[in-house]
Formats: structure tokens, sequence, C-alpha cells
């Protein structure tokens, strides 16, 4: 069975290829100089948003070495031990909505600190596949469009991802 998905998902591509360039001539259609023009709009694309993401790289590794991130756990450690949320997980929760390198990373860090299995390690993993890189996301795909009110946009995607957050560890905590 293994070596039939192999083999379909080896050939998706070429045969997808096959069949635009198939269309492409009985429709009679210049395919690869729209092809050319499509590239051409994807690197302007991608120049348009060259500032965009060094602001974003810029700000993750300003809040990651500058110890921010440290101070505002320590200032929320009393709230999530009231709500009985563990205070690991706080790195993650704060840097995952801006920089999914830097959450990755951390949450690599929590994994090998408390372990996989661990209620903590459940909820890490559970937030990194419940929650997006919301900045990150946000500022790729407007950027690449030309809109400029974010707000609304912004807002509705962190409260998703403190929903998510939320939901991950109320979860976790039920099931483990």
């Amino acid at each position: 069975m293994t070596n039939i998905i192999n083999y379909i998902s080896s050939a998706a591509i070429p045969v997808i290829i096959i069949i635009i360039i198939g269309y492409g001539l009985k429709e009679k259609v210049k395919v690869f100089d729209i092809f050319l023009d499509g590239a051409k709009e994807g690197i302007e694309i991608v120049f348009r948003m060259i500032p965009t993401l060094i602001g974003i790289f810029l700000a993750v590794g300003a809040l990651r070495y500058s110890g921010i991130i440290d101070m505002i756990v320590n200032l929320i450690t009393p709230i999530t031990n009231l709500l009985e949320l563990p205070s690991q997980i706080m790195p993650l929760a704060l840097l995952r909505p801006i920089s999914g390198s830097a959450s990755m990373a951390i949450a690599v860090d929590i994994m090998k600190n408390y372990g996989v299995d661990t209620l903590t390690g459940i909820i890490t993993s559970t937030i990194m596949g419940s929650t997006e890189t919301t900045f990150y996301t946000i500022a790729i795909y407007t950027s690449c469009v030309g809109i400029k009110k974010t707000r609304g946009i912004l807002l509705a995607a962190l409260a998703a991802d403190v929903a998510g957050m939320i939901a991950s560890t109320i979860i976790c905590r039920i099931l483990s």
C-alpha cells in the first residue's frame, strides 16, 4: 500500500504539469509565457514583502534577547498559577503569534526539559498545532494584496490564538 501511495505522490506534480501543458496546447494558449508572467509577478510580491519580513525578524530578535519575554512571564505567573496553567508554556504562548521559528525553538526546549509525555509537553505540542504565527501571516497576506487597515484582522486572529491556547490547555487536562 505504501508503494502505491509513494508512486502516486511522486507522479502527482509531473501529471499536473502534463495536464496543464496539454490543456494549453488544446486551447492554443502560450503556457510558458503565462508561466513567465506569473514568475515575474511572484518575484515582485517577494520584493514587496521583504521590508515586512525584516521588521518581523527584527522585532522577534529584540523580544527574545532583551529579556522582555521572561519579565512578562514572571509578571503573569501568579495569574497562570491561579488558573492552573503551566507557566512553562507562557513563553511559547507569547511568541507563537509572532514567530514560527522562535516558537518552535521554545517548544523543543520545553520538550527537552519536561518531556514529550508530560502534561506540559502535550499542551505544548497541542498549542503548536492549534495556533498560527498570526503577525507573520497577517503581514505577508495583507502586504501582498495591499491592505493597510489590519486592526480588525489582528484582533480576530489574536482572539483565535488565545482560544486555541486555552482550549489546548483545557482539553489536554481533561484527557490526561
